[in-house]
């Protein structure tokens, strides 16, 4: 038992509890870790480890590309529609003004 400044006594567990604690959370950490290890083997990486070079990346590269026309279409959309949407309202405000 330790006084506290608040006038309060304060129990504090044993010192071998907290030796306990801290083995139970690094067992439970490395358990961790392996299992993300075991988890990082199992995945289908996108490259070819076969392949030397430029050539070993094609897939990610591929995918790349594809994600890329993607962001554009969708950029060219969403600007086409914010265009046509900002003109159809002042057209609107100016006929409705009248």
């Amino acid at each position: 038992s330790v006084n506290h400044p608040s006038g309060n006594i304060v129990s504090h567990p044993p010192q071998f509890l907290w030796h306990l604690r801290t083995l139970y959370m690094i067992s439970r950490i490395r358990k961790y870790i392996s299992e993300v290890f075991l988890e990082l083997r199992k995945a289908n990486w996108p490259w070819d480890p076969k392949e030397k070079g430029f050539a070993k990346y094609r897939e990610l590269n591929e995918s790349t590309v594809v994600v890329f026309i993607a962001m554009i279409l969708l950029g060219a959309f969403v600007a086409v529609f914010d265009v046509s949407f900002r003109e159809a309202f002042q057209a609107a405000q100016i006929w409705l003004a009248k």
